[in-house]
């Protein structure tokens, strides 16, 4: 238990940490900061430019198609980093680094043939 104990506690000191600091920022920012109402303070801000119409514009479905599409390949590439970060350490040539680099091959062929049934389908086009 104890040997638990410090294996942890820096990563438990970092989340305290972490906490601390945000409850900190919140509590400054909410008895420190300015507290100013009325109806410019209240009103929507696009950029600089007043609003136009309302905020309840229909999109096309494919933006959010695309969007998940990004979504999908970001956390792909995420779980590449620790595959990136083992398979170097594994011993070359031995059962456990071919079977990681046959899984991960494995994993970017069916991302790269899901892009593609995708992109023959016209998902990505705007038209």
């Amino acid at each position: 238990m104890l040997g638990e104990i410090s294996t942890y506690g820096p990563l438990l000191m970092l989340v305290a940490i972490a906490v601390v600091f945000a409850v900190f920022s919140l509590l400054c920012a909410r008895f420190l900061g300015p507290r100013r109402t009325g109806p410019i303070k209240g009103s929507t801000y696009e950029s600089g430019v007043n609003p136009v119409g309302t905020a309840r514009k229909k999109f096309n479905v494919r933006f959010y198609i695309v969007a998940m599409t990004f979504l999908v390949f970001d956390v792909e590439i995420v779980f590449l980093f620790p595959w990136a970060t083992v398979l170097p350490n594994l011993e070359p040539g031995s059962a456990l680094a071919v079977q990681f680099l046959v899984r991960m091959l494995f994993f970017i062929g069916t991302s790269i043939i899901a892009y593609l049934y995708a992109w023959r389908k016209g998902v990505f086009q705007y038209d």
